[in-house]
């Protein structure tokens, strides 16, 4: 099982990175966590690029295709969604039909400075996410203060936020391991309907 692991930030040492590694130590051996580091790159969503949108915009699309689950860190900026991470989803929504987030596990938690622990972004993320065909987990992991919620080891330093991250976590592989058995039962259909008959 492979997850994909996306910070809303930008900055390389943000809160939200730190956040989404807190998660990956969580996984168990078995599952792969793979952390996308290229939300900068992705150019603005422009309808009239959509027939060739670019190797950074591919490039996002794969990362999400191979994945069996999607894990988002947010901050909050203005009350909402950082603009580049949701460009990033606008990107990936479309085309609506055969978008690779049509049925996708995703999850989303976040963390800001101030005492409200990104609460409104990861309510506004989830529902982008959800508009967009993502089967989003309907759990959420608001952590306030973030300069002071880390240990030295770099999880979660208080002992109910660390139980609700590992609860997502858990929720995350479960929805994971559905999206897995069922697209291996859609392609032993597809062989068998293409199978000649002896």
């Amino acid at each position: 099982m492979r997850i994909l692991g996306v910070a809303g930030s930008l900055r390389r040492d943000s809160h939200n990175r730190r956040l989404l590694r807190a998660a990956a130590a969580l996984l168990p051996p078995d599952v792969e966590f793979v952390e996308f580091d290229a939300l900068k790159s992705i150019p603005p969503f422009d309808e009239d690029d959509e027939p060739s949108p670019g190797a950074a915009v591919q490039a996002w699309r794969q990362a999400i295709d191979s994945a069996d689950g999607v894990l988002f860190a947010t901050p909050e900026y203005n009350s909402s969604i950082p603009g580049q991470l949701k460009n990033a989803v606008d990107w990936v929504s479309r085309p609506f039909a055969g978008t690779v987030l049509r049925n996708k596990p995703a999850a989303v938690i976040g963390a800001s400075t101030s005492m409200f622990g990104a609460v409104w972004a990861q309510a506004e993320l989830r529902k982008s996410l959800a508009a967009a065909g993502a089967r989003v987990v309907d759990l959420e992991l608001p952590v306030p203060d973030a300069e002071e919620a880390f240990n030295d080891e770099g999880g979660l330093a208080e002992v109910e936020q660390d139980d609700r991250l590992r609860g997502i976590l858990v929720e995350l592989r479960e929805a994971a391991t559905l999206h897995i058995q069922a697209r291996a039962a859609a392609a032993e259909r597809e062989a068998q309907q293409t199978t000649p008959a002896s």
